[in-house]
């Protein structure tokens, strides 16, 4: 194998891969990247055998040659070595050259490195995935709808189904749900599909963290395929295959309240601002609570106090208040979270009694809604 190819571009492909390279591994040759040199261009796959990422840099891009196929082969090079070398390159291509017993050489301006290599044929396969039912949305979408739920997901291993994201496909809406049981994430929204078939899957909160940084921000249309055990998502040049989580995700539908007893409605901004000075004292108290109380003239008092470190007050002039008052207590870390992920300036708070779980929306839309179990501490 031998090629010439633009470093960039090289060094983009090995940081995409890399996303699915762990040293902690029980088969030695997936702490390597696969490297494979066709006609067509050039082949990195990484994987950790739960995420494979296969990135494709063609010979050639809209009149660019990209990289010059001298001899094409395979090889596997320790993935650790290889990115941090590919990264410190002194000119803009390098030559890959794999010469007797898998020994390859990277050249690139006055700088030379011999790399061992591995035998890419005992590499594992990548899941073979026939694409029908395919389902398209927009690069840009599924990033915002991997943001606004993922941070919900459990980080314990008691229950593996909370530590992946629900996603459900039915009539053309895709649904993804994320809770720790302390806290709920939804998001939905239309979908390009041609499938009549429903799907209810849990894919890994890693996996769709991994996904998210390695997309780009654009409105092109990433595929999506969804079978058994996998998910593969394709965009340009770019393949993500992540495991399904096995078992059934809880019913969540019945955590959301339908009616409420008290409806606030405040600025988002001044409302997150708040919170975060109010939480200020708290992050040394036990999980960072605060006190959220409403009082007349439609006014809301944050307050946190920490016997040992001292006492905040913050008064808020909300938009509305209607119903019930209430004296309510929360984590100021989980309202923060559900608070950066809600768009729009104005958000309508829904409580049910100061001891039941309390939904975020924000106004005049019903695509998105975060849900936070109060802490009781009266």
């Amino acid at each position: 194998m031998r090629f010439i190819i633009q470093r960039d571009r090289l060094v983009q492909s090995v940081q995409d891969v890399m996303k699915a390279v762990t040293s902690r591994t029980t088969i030695p040759i997936l702490t390597g990247i696969k490297i494979v040199a066709t006609s067509e261009g050039v082949t990195l796959t990484g994987s950790d055998s739960d995420i494979s990422i296969e990135s494709f840099i063609p010979k050639e891009e809209a009149g660019d040659e990209i990289a010059e196929i001298k001899q094409t082969g395979s090889i596997v090079l320790q993935a650790k070595f290889f990115s941090e070398i590919v990264k410190k390159l002194p000119t803009d291509s390098v030559e890959i050259h794999v010469e007797n017993q898998l020994q390859t050489v990277i050249r690139s301006g006055k700088s030379e490195f011999k790399l061992n290599g591995l035998d890419a044929e005992e590499y594992p396969l990548l899941p073979q995935i026939t694409e029908e039912n395919i389902i398209k949305i927009p690069t840009d979408l599924l990033k915002a709808m991997i943001r606004q739920t993922v941070f919900s997901v459990s980080t314990s291993e008691t229950r593996p189904i909370l530590t992946g994201v629900n996603w459900r496909v039915e009539n053309g809406e895709l649904t993804c749900i994320a809770t720790d049981s302390h806290r709920l994430a939804l998001r939905k929204a239309r979908i390009e599909t041609e499938i009549a078939e429903h799907y209810n899957v849990v894919i890994p909160g890693k996996s769709l963290n991994e996904l998210s940084k390695i997309l780009d921000d654009t409105n092109e249309l990433v595929e999506i395929v969804i079978t058994e055990n996998q998910v593969l998502f394709k965009a340009k040049h770019l393949l993500f295959f992540s495991r399904l989580l096995e078992g059934n995700y809880p019913d969540t539908s019945r955590l959301i309240p339908t009616e409420s007893k008290t409806d606030v409605v405040v600025n988002t901004k001044d409302f997150l601002h708040a919170i975060d000075r109010a939480s200020l004292l708290a992050r040394e108290g036990r999980n960072n609570v605060v006190k959220f109380t409403t009082n007349e003239d439609e006014v809301i008092e944050i307050s946190s106090n920490t016997p040992e470190i001292g006492h905040v007050v913050e008064e808020l002039q909300s938009q509305s208040i209607e119903g019930e008052e209430l004296k309510i207590s929360f984590s100021a870390k989980f309202m923060i979270d559900a608070l950066k992920t809600l768009e729009g300036s104005e958000i309508k708070i829904s409580f049910t009694g100061a001891m039941r779980p309390f939904v975020i929306r924000p106004i005049n839309d019903n695509s998105i809604l975060q849900l936070i179990l109060p802490v009781r501490t009266y």
